[in-house]
């Protein structure tokens, strides 16, 4: 099968490593860009054969069992990264202290934040018994801090400025998918906005200006085989 690592948008990059690459253990990563002028394909292929990342699934498991680390190459446009897991290879050595632990380091693009966190508390047992702690480490996904301050400082600016259809229509256009911990960022944006308006008399923003069901998509796009049905 084809190794397929160019993702067709940033919803499909940050989905497939939200959902398929961090919860497998692909935590040490380095990224990089293609430089301008300089061919995409020809930078692919130097990374996929230079760490033999292009393996079928049978192969990585036995790379894991032996334990060896397995990579994967994934770009968006002109930025690329390399996620490996734990083990031995030589992408440790070659790449050095260029090398990031997303448990640690955050990745960021586009404006969306990646890590691997410890769970906090799940729920609560009947009673007065003490809450259930979450201790797996999970996957999240959020608007990045510096995007966050940029977008509450606009919309704290023209809370008061703009009618509520206006409004409303900023916040649902927001290019942002609501995993968790965005729209918790995004329902928090919200209480600040609806505080303002509230204390200078304006009608208050709903809820439902935020779109809060997440997006599936297709990180690479139409295979060969559906692009010929």
């Amino acid at each position: 099968m084809q190794y397929r690592y160019e993702t067709t948008s940033l919803e499909g990059f940050v989905q497939y490593l939200a959902s398929n690459l961090l919860p497998h253990g692909y935590w040490f990563y380095v990224t990089g860009r293609v430089p301008d002028g300089k061919d995409a394909g020809a930078v692919d292929r130097k990374l996929i054969e230079k760490y033999g990342i292009g393996l079928s699934r049978q192969q990585r498991a036995r790379r894991k069992l032996a334990g060896q680390a397995n990579l994967h190459y994934v770009r968006l446009g002109r930025f690329w990264v390399l996620l490996a897991t734990y083990g031995k290879h030589a992408f440790f050595q070659e790449e050095g202290s260029a090398v990031r632990d997303i448990r640690h380091t955050p990745l960021q693009i586009g404006g969306y934040s990646l890590t691997v966190r410890r769970g906090g508390f799940l729920k609560r047992m009947p009673e007065d018994d003490a809450p259930i702690v979450d201790g797996k480490l999970r996957v999240r996904v959020q608007i990045g801090r510096e995007r966050y301050r940029e977008l509450r400082a606009y919309f704290l600016d023209i809370a008061t400025h703009r009618t509520a259809e206006l409004l409303t229509r900023e916040f649902w256009n927001l290019p942002f998918e609501p995993y968790a911990p965005v729209r918790k960022q995004l329902l928090n944006l919200l209480h600040l906005v609806n505080a303002e308006r509230q204390s200078a008399g304006y009608d208050k923003i709903p809820s439902t200006a935020l779109r809060l069901r997440r997006r599936i998509v297709k990180p690479f796009g139409l295979s060969e085989l559906e692009r010929a049905a």
